[in-house]
């Protein structure tokens, strides 16, 4: 009997894969092209799909007590500086653009 607490991890990624291909090849026969646009829709559904599991992770992590964060972090206003690397996206601030004189 399968574990009810910790149910097997799934994957929506074979979803959004058929609902573009699907899709891809109603526009490609319709438009005379269905290499093209199968092709299109094989790509999108597959974002699509990802981006599915990517919301399900997220919704995962907020439920069992994380913030989600690393799914998608949050943008702070830190005035561009990361907290991480100290980069605050200035080349140095001498305004020369790069490239020692």
């Amino acid at each position: 009997m399968a574990d009810v607490e910790n149910p097997p991890p799934t994957t929506r990624l074979g979803v959004g894969l058929a609902l573009g291909a699907g899709i891809g090849a109603a526009v490609g026969l319709a438009t005379d092209n269905l290499a093209v646009w199968l092709a299109v829709g094989v790509a999108v559904g597959v974002a699509i799909g990802a981006a599915m599991d990517a919301r399900i992770k997220q919704t995962r992590g907020r439920r069992d007590g994380g913030d989600g964060a690393a799914v998608y972090p949050v943008m702070s206003d830190t005035g561009g500086k990361s907290k991480d690397s100290g980069f605050d996206g200035s080349d140095g601030g001498d305004g020369g653009g790069g490239g020692g004189d």
